[in-house]
């Protein structure tokens, strides 16, 4: 039985470094400090027992645990992210633990009013009777994906502990900079040797996901002139305002909070404007792969139609897609999703298969040779002041590791 003040503390004694990342830097880590918890998962692992912990000249972390069976057995993987997202600040973060949730409002931090509440995030009601650990209200938790990592270091010390669990060999590997699209840039797949693999980084309990965005980033250049104001009849060129026609171009409901499910969308997520010059950033996501394209195309066209209206080149437009949806790669060898959703119906957990609305380490890594489905962490309301996690969904992630590791034995 994993000991719920066990996963609890281990947990806590990660989320309290600071691992933000930097999407401005272009060193890996790209952040001095994601080391600081890097190296602590060195020795951690080390100490649990686990064979050839190893790490990189860019933090990327690699263990073996050795197959306790006689007989061959395909070698999978779990694989989890130290860095937490840049959108909030992960510096000083204080837990908090809430026994017995009873599901009322969550005073986060009283002195400036925030409350975690069940009226506006529903899903805190599935948790009553738990135990939630939470953020103070003026950082993120990081239990995206500290919780993962969590997850698979206590799995692994439960099976060293329990050998009477068959297994075959597994592979554990943690990375940097996920948060900010890099995490398996360089993963070693083939040092990882892994026939098929599994992100820990999901959220609510039950998520079992083998789809993905397709991702695009799109950086949309608009050309003004300069004029003084008092003599700029018919010479002054406002980038700002013709900016804003680019902006109202676009489909005014395909954007991410009107959309859901399998809903692609263009989201503007900056703009830093002047008189001379203004630049829209955009990401570009969907799920079809045509759909995909034609939303590239779109934003091609209404930059060439404005053009062409003005008679001179006042847009440019710079696209340049990110990653792709990994279903593709894991269809051919579902057999990896369906040992997952065996795994947690034996554990009772109803498994929710959906796609994933954003974007996973297993994506890229899935068109670098390793098919890695995405399963469940915990958390809830990531990269912001509200993230929280039940402990109890943290041991059901550790027990659906240590069962799908047991179910793959048995199956070959």
């Amino acid at each position: 039985m994993i000991s719920k003040n066990h996963i609890s503390q281990r947990f806590i004694s990660y989320v309290t470094i600071d691992t933000e990342s930097d999407p401005n830097s272009e060193t890996t880590p790209s952040t001095p400090k994601q080391w600081d918890l890097a190296n602590i998962l060195v020795e951690e692992l080390i100490t649990i027992g686990m064979h050839d912990v190893t790490i990189d000249d860019n933090a990327y972390i690699m263990a073996t645990l050795p197959s306790n069976v006689d007989h061959e057995v395909p070698i999978i993987g779990f694989i989890s992210h130290f860095d937490t997202s840049p959108d909030f600040t992960g510096t000083n973060v204080k837990p908090q633990i809430i026994e017995n949730y009873d599901g009322n409002d969550i005073v986060l931090n009283a002195e400036e009013n925030i409350i975690l509440s069940p009226d506006y995030f529903e899903d805190l009601l599935l948790y009553k009777g738990q135990t939630l650990i939470t953020t103070d209200g003026t950082t993120l938790l990081g239990a995206d994906d500290k919780a993962g990592i969590c997850e698979i270091v206590s799995a692994m010390e439960y099976l060293i502990q329990n050998p009477q669990i068959k297994h075959g060999t597994i592979k554990v590997g943690f990375t940097p900079d996920e948060e900010i699209g890099r995490g398996a840039h360089k993963f070693d797949v083939k040092k990882f040797a892994a026939d098929w693999a599994y992100t820990m980084d999901g959220s609510q309990i039950g998520e079992l996901e083998y789809e993905n965005f397709n991702a695009a980033g799109a950086i949309i250049k608009v050309k003004g002139k300069i004029v003084h104001p008092g003599y700029a009849k018919g010479k002054m060129i406002n980038s700002m305002y013709y900016a804003s026609e680019f902006i109202n171009a676009l489909p005014k409901e395909e954007v991410p909070e009107h959309t859901q499910s399998y809903e692609g969308f263009f989201h503007l997520y900056q703009i830093n404007g002047k008189v001379e010059h203004t630049q829209l950033e955009y990401i570009v996501r969907d799920h079809d792969k045509n759909k995909f394209e034609a939303r590239k195309l779109l934003m091609a066209k209404i930059v060439n139609d404005l053009n062409t209206k003005y008679g001179s080149v006042i847009f440019e437009l710079e696209l340049k897609d990110q990653y792709y949806n990994m279903k593709e790669k894991v269809e051919p060898v579902m057999h990896i999703v369906d040992i997952a959703e065996e795994a947690m119906k034996q554990l009772g957990i109803t498994p929710l298969i959906k796609p994933i609305r954003g974007g996973t380490d297993g994506s890229q890594l899935s068109y670098m040779g390793l098919p890695c489905p995405n399963i469940f962490a915990g958390g809830h309301n990531f990269h912001g002041r509200y993230e929280y996690i039940p402990v109890e969904s943290m041991i059901k992630a550790t027990e659906v590791i240590c069962k799908i590791a047991e179910l793959t034995a048995l199956k070959h």
